[in-house]
């Protein structure tokens, strides 16, 4: 992939999902047989979400639409419906992380892309219709739900800074914000990336993916470096618990605009990687139509 992203486990087909931003496509990979497919988009996936009622929900650059992927063989057909258009000015602005919620809402962010001005925002797909929420970001990222889905986790990758905020499920509201992590962005000194797409695991650790790090981090609750993994790949994307048990880690990962002295120092960039972990993951929430 030239930027993987989102990587999404559908338990009820054992199929691992991902995209390809710049590559606008979605990707499916069956771990028991090896089988691939893809589907090319018409504009750049920023994230997506299991649709309760089948397939996938996409948010493309130029809003959010129904994928269908049938029921898991060659044959699917990879028919587009749309469910609202973009939000935004699609000329400087595109849908980045994302994910559902309990309730079935899909919380998708966006992305500035000049990167000047802190102008990405955190919209929310409710039932069909598309919610502002909170802006004064430039890349939004990293969103995830603690397990009882009373913190919404959410890092601005630009500002190396994760927040936390008091979510309500009933209303669908976040509030409160504190800063959860802050990274130094100074490159001349010992630089271990900056926060990029994220998870939680079953105990209420944050995984985060360091893009231009090489290394995963499982934070505590109060933001501690619980474990620290280093990676093949200097531009980890997003990561994401599946298999059977939730133990195996799927990590995406970037070799878009990366130089090519270090492409050949990390050949799998651009790569999926896997690896086993002691603590599951939770299972991720479908879209509710």
């Amino acid at each position: 992939m030239e930027v993987g992203e989102c990587p999404l486990w559908d338990p009820q087909q054992a199929l691992l999902y991902w995209v390809d931003i710049a590559g606008r496509a979605v990707h499916r990979l069956n771990p028991a047989t090896g089988a691939h497919r893809s589907w090319q988009m018409p504009a750049e996936p920023g994230c997506i979400a299991r649709n309760a009622s089948g397939g996938l929900v996409v948010a493309l650059r130029s809003g959010f639409f129904r994928l269908d992927t049938g029921n898991g063989s060659d044959g699917d057909s990879g028919e587009l419906e749309q469910i609202a258009a973009a939000p935004y000015d699609t000329a400087t602005t595109r849908f980045n992380d994302g994910r559902c919620d309990a309730a079935g809402r899909f919380w998708a962010g966006s992305m500035y892309e000049p990167r000047d001005r802190q102008l990405g925002t955190m919209y929310c797909l409710d039932r069909g219709t598309v919610h502002r929420h909170w802006s004064g970001v430039t890349v939004s990222n990293g969103l995830a739900f603690s397990p009882d889905q009373r913190t919404l986790y959410h890092a601005d990758t630009t500002a190396h800074l994760i927040r936390r905020y008091a979510f309500d499920l009933e209303r669908g509201a976040a509030s409160a914000p504190q800063v959860f992590r802050q990274f130094s962005s100074d490159k001349s000194r010992d630089y271990g990336g900056r926060p990029d797409g994220a998870a939680v695991d079953s105990e209420g650790a944050y995984w985060c993916a360091m893009f231009d790090g090489g290394r995963l981090l499982r934070l505590s609750p109060d933001g501690e470096i619980l474990r620290e993994i280093p990676l093949p790949v200097r531009c980890p994307t997003m990561i994401a618990f599946g298999g059977a048990d939730l133990r195996t880690l799927y990590i995406t990962s970037a070799r878009h605009n990366r130089a090519a002295a270090e492409l050949a120092e990390y050949p799998l960039s651009g790569c999926l990687l896997s690896m086993r972990v002691d603590v599951p993951g939770l299972p991720e929430h479908a879209y509710i139509d």
